[in-house]
């Protein structure tokens, strides 16, 4: 029978520990690199966009906000901090509640938190109240 020493146990106990705690910083996994949404889809109507606010399009990896009345902006909803989709947007923030970064809803610059850039921009159009894919 082998004997395991005990400095053995605690190496391999420390070496577990220090891959759980980078697993635990790692991205999701996904591409969440590049929004993914076909050039004149529907993504939402007018309606669905609340003044000030916005709303979060998972499956596409985008976030539209109405900054002001009539004003239909888009952007990746990748935070650029790790790879993470934001969390929320409401009183003319986009919020990442992952790790606590925010961005601008109306330019999708970084104003705090551990971003290290702004949001990019995707082009859409408005048309008889739909919001479509550029």
């Amino acid at each position: 029978m082998t004997q395991v020493s005990r400095r053995i146990v605690f190496s391999g106990l420390g070496a577990l520990g220090v891959a759980a705690a980078l697993a635990g910083c790692a991205g999701s996994g996904d591409d969440t690199s590049e929004p993914k949404v076909s050039s004149g889809a529907e993504l939402a109507t007018t309606a669905e966009v609340p003044v000030g606010g916005g709303i979060i399009l998972t499956d596409e990896k985008i976030v539209i906000t109405q900054p002001t009345e009539g004003d239909f902006l888009a952007f990746t909803a990748v935070c650029t901090h790790q790879g993470l989709l934001v969390t929320s947007v409401e009183d003319g923030t986009i919020h990442c509640a992952n790790h606590g970064s925010s961005y601008d809803a109306a330019n999708g610059d970084a104003t705090g938190g551990p971003a290290s850039g702004p949001l990019a921009s995707v082009d859409i159009t408005v048309e008889d109240g739909k919001i479509l894919a550029g």
